[in-house]
């Protein structure tokens, strides 16, 4: 499995010792699971993005009757120089 050396400040490195004494696991696996975690994270806020965009996509027109001074003018529109 492929690894990854990361650095830690003496301080962050006593606290990830601590918690990890805390609840009874190892370093390595402490770093894994915040760093799955986040990995998780990130993928959910991903997928909740793209299904706000295909919702709002497929409601545009209700979006923009109900917020009309939020439109952008339309080309030609607006105005003259």
């Amino acid at each position: 499995m492929p690894a990854l050396n990361v650095e830690f400040s003496d301080r962050e490195l006593e606290d990830l010792r601590q918690i990890a004494k805390e609840r009874g696991t190892s370093m390595k696996a402490l770093v894994r699971e915040a760093a799955a975690a986040d990995i998780a994270r990130h993928r959910a806020l991903q997928e909740g993005a793209e299904a706000f965009r295909r919702f709002f996509a497929s409601h545009a027109d209700e979006f923009a009757a109900a917020f009309p001074d939020d439109e952008a003018p339309v080309r030609g529109e607006g105005r003259v120089a």
